[in-house]
């Protein structure tokens, strides 16, 4: 186990790629709460035009689709969908000890395809320019994944 150990530096690489995408999902979680405080709409559960200190004259059309909410929402659920897949590629290649560069280029190269593709999405780029992020990524991820089968199969 000597692979999972602060001693192992594409263990180091790997948790500081995790941690900044626990950062990501997590802060993006709070950006989409901010824009609802901020519009106060946005909301999707007909509980949530309950009378509450944080909502004191609930509306109907709080709960319409607002654009500035939902597409935090969508960039959120984008993230859950992509990023625990790094995660079980990435410590799965932590385990069959690659050469540090390539850990690097990997998981460096899926933290900055993530960032890009938030960049794009939240300053409304077409779907070609997001595409691009998220292909870039999901590529990473592929190729990690085939590296470990690759590894353990030879």
């Amino acid at each position: 186990m000597d692979e999972i150990s602060l001693n192992n530096p594409v263990f180091v690489t790997y948790a500081i790629a995790s941690a900044l995408l626990v950062l990501k999902i997590m802060g993006q979680g709070w950006m989409t709460v901010y824009r609802m405080m901020r519009t106060n709409g946005g909301f999707v559960s007909p509980e949530d035009l309950r009378k509450t200190p944080l909502n004191p004259n609930p509306r109907p059309e709080q709960l319409e689709l607002d654009d500035y909410v939902d597409r935090s929402r969508r960039m959120h659920r984008n993230d859950l969908e992509n990023i625990p897949g790094f995660w079980m590629a990435g410590f799965l290649l932590v385990m069959v000890s690659p050469p540090l560069w390539l850990a690097q280029i990997l998981m460096y190269g899926f933290v900055a395809a993530r960032a890009a593709h938030a960049v794009a999405y939240a300053t409304r780029q077409t779907h070609d320019v997001r595409a691009t992020f998220y292909t870039a990524g999901s590529l990473i991820v592929i190729f990690m994944a085939f590296y470990v089968l690759a590894t353990l199969v030879i």
